[in-house]
């Protein structure tokens, strides 16, 4: 049970693996609004008539050299002309990022999670007002010893469309200062991870075509989102069905109608 609904969050966050020059193609002009961005998102499935949803990140982060810990801002948009209705955006996180908490969101369980993420949040939106946006504050940690990466995918309600996801897309720097009090970090950027002994730390060497970490999923189906990359990495919609279904008070559930179609 617990591999099927791996599959079906793997399946239905999009992995949108772009290089730098297609990512530019989608956002050709990426939005700049008060120090966010909307660098690596895209629109995926047709969301309803006149309803434009998108969202933004923080362009810079600044670790903390000791306790690791960081704040994003995660903003979700709507710019068309018509309420949302209702809606959701998950936050995940990858590698070194492990996002520790989003106010007013409900934690995604550790089994639930695809593979290669090592942390998520479910942000539930009854509806979101034409013009209107929504924004939360994320905590989190970074591992500089590593490559991090952040997901935000807006969904339907039952998690059946993804209309935009943006990323997983990574915040790093080439030049870490370990001697200062934090580190800061620009989104879009592959950490380069410095360490003691020269050791790399876990995360790839930089470059574009890597993946998130975590293993094939069972069942032939792709378990791991990779972070930006070629465009041959996308990992199609269709494979796995559809993920999560609304956050309440009692906790957050999967939605299993695809896996009980294929058993």
């Amino acid at each position: 049970m617990s591999s099927h609904r791996k599959a079906a969050i793997a399946g239905s966050l999009l992995t949108a693996s772009f290089t730098s020059v297609m990512i530019l193609g989608f956002t050709a002009s990426a939005e700049d609004e008060g120090g966010l961005s909307n660098h690596g998102g895209k629109a995926v499935d047709a969301a309803p008539v006149d309803v434009k949803l998108s969202t933004l990140l923080s362009k810079e982060i600044k670790v903390d050299n000791k306790s690791g810990e960081t704040d994003i801002t995660g903003v979700v948009k709507n710019e068309g002309g018509k309420a949302s209705g209702e809606i959701r955006m998950l936050v995940v996180g990858f590698d070194g990022l492990t996002v520790k908490n989003v106010k007013g969101c409900s934690a995604i369980p550790e089994g639930d999670l695809p593979d290669g993420a090592n942390s998520g949040f479910a942000c539930a939106i009854d509806d979101l007002a034409a013009g209107k946006s929504k924004t939360y504050a994320i905590d989190a940690t970074y591992d500089l010893g590593k490559q991090g990466k952040i997901c935000l995918p807006v969904q339907n309600a039952d998690g059946s469309k993804t209309y935009w996801q943006q990323g997983p897309v990574p915040f790093g720097t080439t030049n870490q200062a370990p001697n200062e009090p934090a580190t800061p970090l620009l989104l879009g950027t592959d950490n380069s991870p410095v360490t003691p002994g020269g050791d790399d730390g876990d995360g790839d060497s930089g470059g574009s075509g890597g993946g998130g970490g975590g293993k094939d999923g069972k069942d032939g189906k792709p378990g791991e989102l990779p972070q930006t990359g070629p465009a041959d990495r996308v990992l199609p919609l269709g494979m796995a069905g559809a993920a999560l279904i609304s956050a309440g008070a009692a906790g957050l559930w999967w939605n299993q109608r695809r896996a009980r179609q294929e058993s």
